[in-house]
């Protein structure tokens, strides 16, 4: 056993303690990574303040970066000394899901009680396969991707959720064409990623939608060719002026009822809704179905933005070291462990596009 400090989550919705905690080594398949940057992402607040349901106590956190320190039997393809991504998408590669190309969506689960465990021996949950506000994690191989050794970590931590999120919506879910119209509503750190996905892949017009003047004018330094205020009346109306047509797709990256109820507004015929943002659970949106059925319209679901991570992230690496993906942009401000409850405290306003925790 190693001993580690880690941010562990006892009570929903109180702060997170700092705890000194004890890591197993890697067993068959599985690798340690030594942390550099963890960025928080808004599903581990979520989950954190019980929105989600689960179980406690647990150690959160699963947007990370660093280097392999130690490596499992049967591991291959990554060695000691390698940086790399941390996901949270543990695949099995051999359910009906994973063999289709989504292994977001792996039929397989968690097994086992993780490698994670308190002083008295108590297991603690390694949430979202990951638990990684820590300074080490052992996870399955499945989970990491190599990048090249003099990436900055803070920028590569971003890829492990937020970025493949928000690009992935648009290139693998909404499968966008050049030339088409999107709608993004949301302009925090996935939204932004989706705008400056639809960017590459070569939307017309690229309508970003938030409560913040502020946030609108960051979306278009990534991308967004006009903003519309959500407050607004009928804001709808508004993007559609802008587009002179209804969206081909429509992405939602906050998880607010409200907002999906009104999503299918900015809709053209034959458009679809994307849905990003994740509601707590029990939350219900309304829709016209007779509507949307006439005039060809749906919806579609998009967890991890469809990423097939050993194929996604390389790409997207090399996007970013050409500048054509904005990753540095993204990081508002680091933070060290020890102030973790501050940097959620931060996200929670909104204001913030990624915060991220730094380790020695």
């Amino acid at each position: 056993m190693t001993k580690i400090k880690a941010a562990v989550c006892h009570t929903f919705g109180q702060p997170l303690a700092i705890e000194t905690i004890n890591l197993r080594a890697p067993e068959m398949g599985e690798v340690e990574v030594t942390l550099k940057a963890c960025a928080i992402c808004h599903s581990d607040i979520s989950f954190a303040e019980g929105g989600w349901g689960g179980t406690l106590p647990a150690v959160y956190g699963h947007e990370a970066a660093g280097h392999v320190t130690s490596v499992g039997n049967g591991v291959r393809g990554v060695s000691v000394g390698d940086a790399v991504v941390v996901t949270l998408i543990k695949s099995c590669g051999s359910c009906g899901s994973c063999s289709s190309g989504k292994p977001v969506i792996c039929e397989t689960g968690s097994t086992g009680d993780g490698p994670l465990t308190a002083d008295d021996g108590t297991t603690l949950v390694q949430a979202m396969n990951c638990g990684a506000f820590a300074e080490k994690v052992v996870v399955d191989q499945s989970q990491i991707v190599r990048i090249p050794a003099d990436m900055d970590m803070n920028a590569a931590s971003l890829l492990a959720c937020g970025v493949i999120t928000g690009v992935g919506a648009v290139v693998n879910a909404a499968a966008l064409r050049a030339g088409q119209d999107v709608v993004v509503i949301g302009a925090g750190g996935v939204g932004l990623n989706a705008i400056q996905g639809a960017r590459i892949a070569g939307a017309r017009r690229i309508i970003a939608v938030d409560m913040s003047d502020e946030k609108l004018a960051i979306a278009k330094d990534f991308g967004a060719t006009d903003g519309v205020l959500a407050s607004a009346d009928a804001p709808w109306d508004a993007a559609k002026s802008a587009m002179g047509r209804g969206a081909d797709a429509v992405f939602v990256t906050v998880g607010a009822v409200p907002v999906y109820n009104q999503a299918p507004n900015y809709l053209a015929p034959g458009g679809k809704v994307v849905m990003v943002g994740m509601p707590h659970i029990g939350d219900a949106a309304t829709y016209d179905p007779g509507t949307m059925a006439s005039i060809g319209q749906g919806m579609v679901g998009s967890k991890m933005g469809d990423a097939v991570i050993a194929r996604d992230i390389p790409w997207m690496v090399d996007l970013y070291q050409q500048g054509r993906l904005k990753l540095d942009e993204l990081v508002s401000q680091t933070w060290s462990l020890d102030q973790i409850n501050d940097a959620i405290a931060d996200t929670k306003t909104g204001s913030a596009k990624r915060n991220v925790i730094v380790f020695d």
